[in-house]
């Protein structure tokens, strides 16, 4: 789908209005019209136009009349009797950090206001304030400006070295700027794995007070992380606080430094603002105290004099092993709820990898604080606060058992793929428990005929065979385009039960890796194991059976695939059943037009490659010989370099021909999703049901698409505008010509030739193979020259004699 591109954080700009990221009509099948917002604000000044619309000045009130509906509509449906088990009973808040600062530089007016769009109507900005020289509090994430903006382009001589708690530090300071000063410079991506395509926007750092009049927060978080720095420069955070918050409400004031919440503590114990203290990591030394924060955790009492909450990393709560798996949860939440302390959680963001145990879903992690049965955090600190905000709404309290919202099929890739080594009992009994639908197999075949599952032809790809003694097989196929390969039709089916499957990485690249501790786990099933395991499964409707490679196995391996699949459903009894579906799945239509007289089968046609458009005498051909298409996500969402840069026509066309569109493939993994799903797989697969239609999503992680369909927000009168889809190249639209990402060579447009193909050869003789059952593995060719085996068996002959000849 594009993978994500680690760069330098850089400078360009083009601003958009933000909010057609986010608000987009919930559609059907069959319309597609879009309405998109118009751009709202001006290049030379990051202010809204005047526009001819009965709504004040501001983003949020900018959305269209039908989206505002929505957005009030869906909060009100959304009180339920469910108890939380927070601190006060109420739902756990979300906590937009520097807004939704993994798409937009962080405390950039574009986060703040996609934050606000985007999360739920009680959303709280988060901001780190820093202050000028001349007093101003400013909004920006960190002690050092150039970490976050092009000051050190504005001012290359504006360097200084001060002492920050206690460490020498160099860098761009605000303390050395005015308010004034700091015009000319600009916000800029921080993370270097984030897009910086937006760097160059002309995007100001904001005052607090711009927060508040510009965005119109529905709540305000601000957090002091340097009171005692900038009290060495004759600055006064309290000051500051104490003044604002005269001015406007400051729902929460946050600090790691005991000292400055001490100092505000009398002035906030009546009034809306609650004082909460930030944990650092256990061995940091909080300055006012100097003890560790770890320390400071065994004295909750302590803490509840200064203040009504704590703030700490998550790994406080659940803690991780060296492997990345999870431990057993602390006893902190319930200790702080217990001396009456409100828990707030952080270091929350879609876009970082996550324990293993979450299969890379961060609706899952963020389950696992608010909704485990046993505690639930006050509220969490993300990146990505469209995520926290459908979690509480829409997934939480929910079951297996729960109302299906969306009629979506849920097809496996290689059953749980995501979790366990794909096509192994493992992956399918996984798959069943996640609630998957269609159960799929992809066939190969083996050396003595067998037809098995297994997601590639060629071992290297799906088991540990180049560790075994077969790994001196390796051939390049020419045919199969295919280097360095050792194949299934090398070797007997009892050879291949003697190799370990191997889980699929496909994104071990970005150092993403799958469930390692089960990385060998499972066995490998032929296709008549899989059919008898689906007909048990009682809660699957169906299997899909993927041929390909039928040509080569007949002409070249003497290995007939087709007449290996009608004769294990035959044995299997799925000829004379209703109960179970019955789909072919391939992108050979001589293949499908094989099973062409099986009138029960669901005949599958893959477009194995991406598309722009289809002509339409192209379908009547394909409606030839399917029912049913499989196209990929780019197929129906094209991308450059992870941005997603339009919509195509393939999906409706194909069903305005009454062909069921599936599409492959969707993965839990962030770098899978571009940018404009916001690393949330659910946006992701929203975006394609509600906005484009599709029928069906084959996937890795069964367990994520299951969960998307049972959620209530789809079951809402008005559906919530972090369950809305997004615009299709909303992103892109936003970013200056210079930094558009690449331009590829547009996809090409299927056409008649494309899916005509000859005829299946017949299937030639095969010469006979010796020793095609033992399962000692007589393949691999040692140096000499003579079979392994065969070494092995002289060896023991000789062995044998000279026993005897002793005996004499």
């Amino acid at each position: 789908m594009g993978g994500r591109h680690a760069g330098s954080c850089q400078k360009s700009a083009d601003p958009c209005c933000a909010c057609q990221l986010a608000c987009r009509p919930r559609k059907r099948i069959g319309f597609r019209g879009a309405l998109p917002l118009q751009a709202f604000f001006s290049p030379e000044e990051n202010t809204p136009r005047n526009v001819e619309a009965p709504f004040s000045v501001g983003l949020v009130s900018l959305l269209p009349a039908l989206c505002l509906g929505g957005l009030v509509a869906a909060q009100g449906s959304r009180s339920r009797s469910s108890k939380w088990q927070t601190l006060s009973g109420d739902a756990p808040l979300v906590i937009a950090r520097g807004g939704f600062s993994g798409i937009f530089p962080d405390s950039s007016f574009y986060a703040y206001s996609l934050a606000v769009q985007t999360s739920l109507a009680n959303v709280h900005l988060w901001c780190d304030v820093q202050l000028t020289k001349d007093g101003a509090g400013i909004c920006f994430p960190d002690i050092r400006l150039e970490n976050s903006s092009d000051i050190d382009n504005v001012y290359k001589k504006g360097q200084n070295t001060y002492v920050v708690n206690g460490v020498r530090t160099q860098g761009w300071f605000s303390v050395d700027f005015t308010l004034n000063d700091l015009a000319p410079v600009n916000l800029k991506q921080r993370i270097y794995t984030r897009a910086p395509n937006f760097d160059g926007t002309p995007m100001q750092i904001l005052t607090v007070d711009d927060v508040v009049t510009q965005v119109k927060p529905p709540a305000l978080w601000l957090n002091i992380p340097h009171d005692a720095f900038f009290s060495q420069h004759n600055l006064s955070m309290r000051s500051f606080i104490l003044s604002v918050s005269r001015r406007v409400i400051v729902n929460y004031v946050s600090s790691p430094e005991v000292g400055f919440l001490r100092s505000i503590v009398s002035r906030f114990r009546t009034g809306p603002t609650k004082l909460v203290f930030q944990f650092l990591g256990p061995n940091d030394v909080e300055p006012t105290t100097n003890t560790t924060y770890g320390s400071l955790l065994n004295n909750l009492t302590f803490i509840k004099t200064f203040a009504s909450g704590i703030l700490v990393p998550k790994y406080y709560i659940w803690p991780v092993d060296n492997s990345q798996y999870l431990l057993n949860y602390t006893s902190l939440v319930v200790d702080a709820h217990t001396a009456g302390l409100a828990v707030f959680a952080s270091n929350f963001a879609n876009d970082a990898p996550l324990a293993y145990d979450y299969s890379y879903d961060p609706v899952v992690e963020y389950l696992n604080f608010i909704d485990n049965g046993k505690f639930s955090v006050d509220g969490v600190l993300s990146d990505f606060p469209i995520t926290p905000a459908e979690t509480i709404d829409c997934f939480s309290h929910i079951g297996n058992n729960d109302t299906v919202q969306a009629n979506i099929v849920v097809i496996s890739s290689e059953g749980a793929s995501g979790d366990y080594p794909g096509c192994t009992d493992k992956a399918y009994e996984k798959a069943v428990s996640d609630g998957v639908d269609i159960l799929d197999c992809p066939v190969q075949m083996t050396n003595d005929g067998v037809p098995i599952c297994l997601g590639s032809i060629n071992l290297r790809d799906r088991t540990n065979v180049a560790q075994s003694d077969f790994s001196n097989l390796a051939t390049d196929n020419p045919d199969l385009n295919i280097q360095d390969g050792i194949y299934t039709y090398n070797l007997t089916w009892s050879q291949i039960q003697t190799l370990k499957p191997a889980i699929s990485n496909p994104y071990s690249n970005y150092s993403l890796f799958r469930n390692p501790r089960a990385r060998n786990d499972g066995s490998l099933m032929s296709l008549s194991d899989f059919l008898a395991f689906a007909n048990n499964a009682s809660s699957v409707s169906g299997v899909l059976i993927t041929i390909e490679n039928a040509a080569y196995l007949a002409e070249k391996q003497g290995l007939g695939v087709t007449d290996a699949v009608v004769e294990a459903l035959s044995k299997a009894g799925y000829n004379n059943q209703t109960a179970k579906k019955i789909m072919i799945r391939s992108s050979d239509s001589a293949v499908l037009l094989k099973f062409k007289s099986s009138s029960n089968y669901e005949l599958v046609y893959l477009l194995d490659n991406d598309y722009r458009d289809i002509t339409n005498t192209t379908i009547l051909e394909i409606k030839k010989f399917a029912s049913s298409v499989v196209v990929s996500k780019r197929s129906v969402f094209p991308t450059d370099d992870a941005f997603v840069t339009g919509e195509t026509t393939v999906v409706p066309k194909l069903q305005a021909f009454n062909l069921t569109v599936y599409v492959q493939y969707f993965q839990n993994e962030f770098v899978s999703q571009p940018w404009d799903f916001f690393s949330d797989a659910y946006v992701e697969i929203n975006t394609h049901v509600s906005y484009m239609g599709i029928d069906g999503v084959i996937t890795d992680f069964p367990a994520t698409a299951t969960r998307y369909r049972r959620n209530r927000c789809l079951g809402y009168k008005d559906i919530p505008l972090y369950m809305t889809p997004v615009q299709p190249g909303g992103l892109i639209s936003l970013m200056a010509p210079k930094f558009l990402p690449p331009a590829e060579a547009p996809n090409p447009i299927l056409t008649e030739n494309d899916v005509t193909e000859p005829p299946l050869p017949p299937v030639v003789e095969k010469a006979p193979t010796a020793n095609t059952n033992d399962t000692t593995a007589p393949g691999p060719t040692p140096p000499n020259g003579q079979p392994s085996l065969l070494s092995s068996t002289i060896l023991s002959s000789i062995a044998v004699l000279l026993a005897a000849l002793l005996i004499c």
